[in-house]
């Protein structure tokens, strides 16, 4: 097989989140008098927390802000956030996506996550694969977020794989940039379906083995 190991972001290819950071964020920006739409919320998709925040910004005309008040800015949204993934169970992982994952690993494929979430681990518990993946990079470990190549390289470090032995796959476009700039082949999907920098595309999450095991 070509790859030995494929690497997921999280939020929009093994489970969708979407819904819990708009509400969150739209409640922030809401408190702030800061006008946020769905469209704004699309830029978002893959980018760190404080980035995240920095976009919301462009549209603030109060009094600036200093980096401990924007800090305390991102704490209040990810509190939010973090008490809505609390309605997520079980139900959020798809049979398609499981039986996909079982179907790998039964395989032999390494599996890990690369995101740049800081609540991975959360959210991989409440829908049930919280020791599933043997490896996860996420924003607690990270210097530099999507499309910075780092989530990435270190989840392949941390399976003991290059680069070249490894798959990523994602549904945002500064996801597989940030493939692209780490060295490694790409699956895109969703939002990242018509990315012609990704190596495949598949409208289907089961249509990745016959990629992989090919």
């Amino acid at each position: 097989m070509k790859y030995a190991g494929v690497i997921f972001d999280l939020d929009g290819v093994i489970c969708h989140t979407d819904t819990y950071h708009y509400q969150a964020w739209k409640s922030l920006a809401d408190d702030m008098g800061i006008y946020f739409d769905e469209q704004i919320n699309n830029r978002l998709r893959g980018v760190s927390r404080m980035e995240s925040l920095e976009i919301i910004l462009e549209r603030y005309d109060g009094k600036p802000l200093n980096e401990s008040e924007k800090k305390l800015i991102a704490e209040d949204k990810n509190e939010i956030y973090k008490s809505l993934l609390m309605r997520m169970d079980k139900s959020y992982l798809s049979e398609p996506v499981e039986n996909t994952l079982k179907t790998l690993r039964d395989c032999g494929i390494k599996l890990a996550i690369g995101s740049s979430s800081k609540n991975a681990d959360l959210i991989l518990d409440r829908i049930g694969l919280g020791s599933f993946f043997d490896a996860v990079s996420d924003g607690n470990n990270l210097q530099f977020s999507k499309p910075h190549p780092q989530v990435f390289q270190l989840a392949a470090e941390f399976i003991s794989l290059p680069p070249s032995k490894c798959l990523v796959v994602e549904d945002a476009r500064a996801g597989i940039e940030a493939a692209v700039a780490g060295g490694f082949d790409s699956v895109g999907m969703g939002d990242a379906f018509d990315d012609e920098r990704a190596t495949y595309r598949i409208s289907r999450f089961e249509e990745l083995l016959a990629i992989v095991l090919d």
